[in-house]
């Protein structure tokens, strides 16, 4: 298989628009190898917070401000970004939002204050904002009506980015510093590569794009109970990244702290519980399919409860075990959030994604700088005893409408 990123591109501008078409496919995984890229480099921010911690005499509540940053810019374009290409697509968007990356990554390789590192963070998540509800829309555009396997399997190609991140962060930036960011980059002008083939794809398919965008909602209910049902989406979605960011941002410095575990031990432990995320979210998509997206809410947000409240008094052997199962299981409802809230609000598909990755990022943000803000307080332990509860609030699945649609 041609790795050459010129040949990808001409690929990707070939393929057919039947669904019936295995190349369809090949656009789903382009989009999922994006994805990756592009959480990958993401990944990398707080997989060097303990440097930048250490290198820059950094508090947890400013170790917090940085995911803040970044998640703020990366959440709050978003919804925009998507309202404004369902009416006007640009194609073009997709590779100048890597270009964005592209200039965060290097810029966090040479920083040399903590206001440079916000900048840099800045940067890295408009990128990810336009990136986004475009690449997610492509994807559904050529899933041949099977969005549940498109939208998990672009969702899971970002898991596995952010599960490689922290692993080749220890491998590249924690053993030789913090100027090794900049190998990142590669990885970014590559993903522009892929991106301009996939932009030349979804030009030459915009007619696919505006037969989509005018299908009508065929779930029959009223508009009051859409909006009903988006709030208790946006509800869940809450719930589950507040709780992820106590994983994402502090997950390594609990491992440190209680267990005395080194940088690099703890890389591979939050390694392994990105990679149980990666699984769940795959997962999560094909099985809504054919069970239903409500199903799968239930049991990913409200079924993980038992293993959050246990974690904060186990052992190292049984954190593990414990973190890859409360990521497994919780990961599975991004993808069904997503396609439900969708379906409920069809001809919308770019600004209903930025809304959902949009409330994602902004969640996780918020949540990064309120339990970094509680660890300097109480310590990194109490965030996780008071996150375990958070699951609970998966109760209000209940209130879901239950429609053949949905």
């Amino acid at each position: 298989m041609s790795s050459n990123p010129s040949s990808l591109a001409s690929n990707l501008s070939n393929v057919a628009a039947s669904p019936a078409s295995p190349l369809v496919m090949r656009v789903i995984g382009a989009c999922a190898l994006a994805h990756l890229i592009n959480d990958l480099i993401q990944a990398v921010l707080p997989a060097i917070y303990p440097m930048l911690k250490l290198n820059y005499g950094l508090s947890f509540t400013q170790v917090g401000l940085i995911t803040l940053t970044f998640q703020l810019t990366a959440s709050l374009l978003q919804p925009w970004v998507g309202y404004y290409t369902d009416r006007h697509p640009k194609p073009w968007l997709l590779p100048c939002g890597a270009l964005c990356t592209l200039v965060g990554i290097l810029m966090l390789a040479f920083v040399g204050s903590f206001a440079a590192i916000l900048t840099a963070s800045a940067l890295v998540g408009i990128g990810s904002s336009t990136f986004h509800p475009e690449a997610s829309r492509v994807a559904r555009l050529a899933s041949g009506g099977r969005f549940g396997l498109a939208q998990s399997t672009f969702q899971v190609g970002g898991n596995t980015g952010s599960a490689f991140g922290p692993l080749l962060a220890a491998a590249i930036v924690i053993p030789y510093g913090q100027g090794h960011v900049a190998w990142f980059g590669l990885f970014a002008i590559f993903a522009i590569a892929v991106l301009w083939g996939l932009s030349r794809w979804y030009r030459n398919h915009l007619n696919l794009f505006k037969l989509k965008q005018g299908s009508k909602a065929t779930h029959g209910l009223s508009s009051q109970r859409v909006r009903l049902a988006l709030v208790v989406l946006a509800l869940l979605v809450f719930s589950k990244y507040f709780y992820m960011a106590s994983f994402t941002s502090y997950f390594t410095f609990y491992l440190i702290e209680k267990f005395d575990l080194s940088i690099a031990s703890s890389q591979l432990h939050l390694f392994m519980f990105l990679g149980a995320v990666a699984a769940g979210t795959f997962f999560g998509g094909p099985i809504g399919d054919k069970i239903g997206r409500k199903m799968v809410i239930w049991v990913s947000i409200l079924g993980v409860t038992p293993f959050t409240l246990v974690l904060p008094y186990a052992d190292l052997f049984w954190t593990g075990v414990l973190s890859m199962v409360i990521g497994f299981i919780l990961a599975s409802a991004f993808s069904a959030i997503v396609v439900f809230a969708q379906e409920l609000v069809p001809g919308n598909v770019g600004m209903i994604a930025g809304v959902f990755f949009g409330l994602m990022f902004g969640f996780g943000g918020i949540g990064a700088a309120l339990l970094g803000h509680l660890a300097d307080l109480y310590g990194i332990e109490y965030v996780y005893k008071l996150c375990s509860f958070l699951p609970l609030i998966g109760i209000i699945t209940v209130l879901l409408p239950s429609t053949k649609g949905v």
